[in-house]
């Protein structure tokens, strides 16, 4: 089964690229041709880059590792946010802070801040405080909330990430880069493809062709936790074994009659 059509890339508008005056140079290996001053981008390229990008991420999500969507934009946070949420992954869909994976430590704490400001409001906190203050800590928690919402539970770096419109995120992709973490990116004809590990050339300016691409990433997520699943039935781990083997020593024998044991 195909991980994607080229029905649905054609009619989720995958294939319209910027202005030919506004494209890069080293995007040339992935345009179809030039139509009405527009770049058009070969959808079979497109096809063979997806098929790379989703055995990358299954591969990541079956090793345990997680999956970190990214995409500030107005026409992808709607989808970075559903498709995250769907698969358990996290995101970033209002504003890349600097630092969000270079300086992680100093991220943790407002996270941990985040969630202390979570507890004051149901533990009763709040009725000790007077209006003005209940008012500060809910603008403060209202404003992390916003930018670390999709990332409050992400104890660790991700395994990969997963950006749209490697332009307007230069930042995430600057800092994937310099952590090592692999990169599945939507570069558009105005893109640089080399900066990314696994580019997909396509249209990240349009909200449908936007979901056809995060909901794509989403069932690689999906796939390589069923694989993980499916892998830990088949090979237990040594904690597992060891566990059966202890239970089966301590079982008293003599409760068991003479005949039953060696049945």
């Amino acid at each position: 089964m195909a991980v994607v059509t080229m029905k649905s890339l054609l009619e989720s508008g995958v294939h319209f690229g910027h202005q030919v005056k506004r494209w890069d140079p080293r995007m040339k290996k992935y345009i179809f041709a030039e139509r009405n001053g527009i770049h058009i981008i070969d959808l079979q390229k497109t096809i063979v880059a997806i098929k790379d990008a989703y055995s990358a991420v299954r591969k990541v999500t079956s090793d345990g590792k997680s999956v970190l969507f990214v995409g500030t934009k107005k026409q992808a946070q709607q989808a970075i946010a559903k498709e995250a949420e769907r698969c358990g992954m996290f995101f970033i869909n209002n504003r890349w802070l600097g630092g969000m994976l270079t300086n992680f430590t100093t991220i943790k704490k407002s996270l941990l801040r985040l969630k202390k400001l979570e507890k004051m409001e149901i533990d009763g906190t709040f009725e000790n405080l007077t209006k003005k203050e209940i008012s500060g800590i809910q603008k403060e928690k209202a404003k992390l909330e916003k930018n670390l919402g999709g990332i409050k539970e992400m104890k660790e770096l991700p395994g990969i990430i997963f950006i749209i419109d490697t332009h307007k995120e230069a930042i995430a992709v600057a800092e994937a880069r310099r952590m090592g973490i692999p990169i599945v990116a939507v570069v558009d004809t105005n893109s640089d493809p080399e900066l990314i590990d696994y580019p997909i050339p396509g249209n990240d300016d349009a909200i449908r062709a936007v979901s056809v691409f995060c909901d794509m990433v989403c069932r690689a997520v999906l796939a390589g936790k069923n694989q993980q699943k499916e892998e830990s039935v088949e090979h237990p781990s040594d904690e597992i074994i060891d566990q059966i083997d202890t239970d089966a020593t301590t079982e008293p024998l003599d409760d068991l009659d003479s005949t039953e044991r060696f049945i």
